[in-house]
């Protein structure tokens, strides 16, 4: 359903600055999970428990100066993080956090949301060209080749959703996955093979740890944004947290049920009064959030876990693998959808 234009207003406010502050957790939670792995106490002193420290960083980026190369193209330079921060908030419009509930409910969001991500990667590469600098420049090459060969294996993945719930538009998906109690009709028991391919992908895409090359800290100092200190490195580091945790939220909507409630027809069929309530509503959100909360915490544990990859595996991955077996499953996912109507199931 359309929301009246004040409540659209009071939700486009909402999530920016929930954006904003899930980005200062997930850099709480990332010390925290980081220290646990490494067997450390990570950070303690600002406030109980530190959970000021996030807060006191934001305070540093603010107060530090803004160095620019003399030779660097400076309205480009400036422009770069500015687009990553706004293509990440702009991409959670498109989440339905529950019933009715969303910022932007259009009948093509799958492909709106391929078409944003993809949109990213000019932020990544002006940055790295802008720079006038060799690390900033193989960063950004580095994470434009990164995108565009994991992104053909991103939107295949997508698109063996949309054939299975027969639309792109995001509500339709997450309602299609009601089926079995909305838990055995979850996409990734009938589409694993996609699920895993989606979730390898958006790592990829989020520049994320095994598939971190753009930065490479080891090779490249700090890669595409070498030269950018200040709030600008801040927009960076801001884009980064917002955008692995918007691709959480969509693992959990295209594969996981969504907002939908584990068991969520058993639990309207006994009490019929729910449907179409707040609490219902407030439910889904929660339900949204605890699996968004889950695979945020897998991408953490994934970078303090696995080591980075080589470039040329990077490679192989992405074309000779995770392309080839996307493709093969959209071909299987249509067949099946194709024997399934014929049989009328």
């Amino acid at each position: 359903m359309d929301l009246p234009l004040y409540l659209t207003a009071l939700v486009a406010f909402l999530i920016v600055n929930a954006m904003l502050l899930s980005a200062s957790l997930l850099v709480y939670a990332e010390r925290r999970v980081s220290a646990f792995i490494q067997n450390r106490p990570g950070p303690n002193r600002v406030g109980p428990l530190g959970l000021l420290q996030p807060f006191a960083d934001v305070l540093k980026f603010v107060l530090k100066e803004d160095v620019q190369p003399t030779k660097a193209n400076t309205f480009i330079h400036a422009l770069a993080p500015v687009l990553m921060v706004v293509v990440a908030m702009s991409t959670a419009a498109l989440i339905p956090f529950a019933e009715g509930v969303a910022l932007v409910d259009i009948d093509v969001g799958a492909l709106m949301l391929l078409a944003l991500t993809s949109i990213s990667v000019y932020g990544v590469t002006l940055a790295g060209w802008s720079s006038n600098s060799k690390f900033s420049l193989l960063g950004g090459l580095r994470s434009a080749a990164q995108m565009v060969s994991y992104e053909l294996s991103m939107g295949l993945a997508v698109i063996s959703v949309v054939i299975i719930s027969g639309s792109l538009n995001l509500t339709t998906i997450v309602e299609d996955q009601a089926a079995g109690w909305a838990v055995l009709g979850w996409n990734v028991i009938r589409n694993p093979i996609g699920c895993l391919a989606f979730i390898a992908t958006a790592f990829a895409e989020t520049n994320r740890a095994p598939f971190d090359l753009p930065e490479a800290e080891e090779e490249l100092v700090a890669g595409y944004h070498t030269e950018y200190s200040g709030m600008k490195f801040g927009m960076f580091f801001l884009a980064e947290y917002v955008n692995f945790f918007i691709a959480s939220f969509f693992i959990a909507t295209f594969f996981f049920g969504g907002y939908l409630v584990p068991f969520q027809p058993l639990l309207l069929d006994l009490v019929p009064a729910l449907k179409g309530t707040w609490l219902l509503a407030g439910l889904q959100f929660l339900s949204l959030m605890v699996k968004t909360g889950f695979f945020a915490f897998v991408f953490i544990w994934a970078r303090w876990t696995f080591p980075r990859f080589k470039y040329n595996q990077l490679m192989e991955l992405g074309w000779k693998y995770l392309l080839p077996i996307t493709f093969a499953n959209v071909l299987l996912i249509a067949l099946g959808v194709m024997l399934f109507d014929a049989i009328g199931l």
